[in-house]
């Protein structure tokens, strides 16, 4: 699904996000990914959605070669994920079934497939109740499941949540990240960027560290224990 071959990034100004990083991630896993401000999470994601270039190595995601694509790949590349951001980034004029519809109707989906589609993802994560009120009438927990929402209905192959749950209190927070787990479970490739270590602990999913621009640890949680997971090279293939 998604390939790191010895991707480094150093940007313009001389700062070194990601230092020779050998990352894979199978199609259906739940990936945490863990680390202090700074350390190059969000680097690591521009870098799969294709915001930023690597200074050297490969990037693979899917059947996208990420590393030489062409400009007019990348919207392509974009309709096989979905993006959940820390602070919500709804309409504030739209309600929410329309919220949710607008990243169909982007792509041209029609009238019929909007009205058929959305409510049965309002209803996966709970909201069919709310579809027409605005995001001021929701709490933080509803307006981040709409937001979730958006990014699944067009039955995206990926999901990126960038720390989802930095701006809901911590039961919310749990409610969220079982949200998508269960999302997971149906077959959706999960991968969330979080600094809440207590909330990693509780699920059992793959958690990768990074530091200084490295990846420290790769494995398991389990138990309380953190198991590793085998890194991985193109080299193993």
């Amino acid at each position: 699904m998604i390939t790191f071959d010895q991707v480094s990034k150093t940007y313009d100004n001389g700062v070194v996000a990601l230092k020779d990083v050998n990352l894979h991630i199978e199609q259906g896993e739940f990936l945490f990914i863990v680390g202090a401000s700074g350390a190059g999470k969000s680097t690591f994601l521009k870098l799969i959605m294709h915001e930023e270039v690597p200074t050297s190595g490969h990037i693979y995601v899917g059947d996208f070669s990420l590393s030489d694509m062409q400009p007019k790949e990348v919207p392509y590349l974009r309709r096989t994920m979905g993006v959940v951001f820390q602070d919500f980034r709804l309409i504030r004029n739209m309600n929410v079934f329309d919220n949710v519809a607008f990243a169909m109707r982007v792509i041209g989906a029609s009238q019929r497939e909007v009205r058929k589609r959305v409510p049965y993802i309002l209803g996966l994560v709970g909201l069919q109740s709310k579809a027409r009120c605005y995001p001021d009438e929701l709490s933080g927990g509803e307006q981040q499941r709409v937001s979730l929402a958006r990014a699944l209905v067009n039955n995206p192959e990926l999901i990126i949540a960038d720390e989802p749950t930095g701006n809901i209190d911590p039961e919310l927070s749990k409610d969220i990240v079982q949200l998508l787990s269960d999302i997971n479970q149906l077959g959706t490739t999960v991968l969330m960027v979080t600094h809440e270590r207590d909330l990693v602990k509780e699920f059992p999913h793959r958690v990768v560290e990074i530091q200084d621009g490295r990846v420290i640890s790769d494995g398991l949680w389990e138990g309380g224990k953190h198991r590793e997971h085998k890194q991985y090279t193109l080299s193993d293939t």
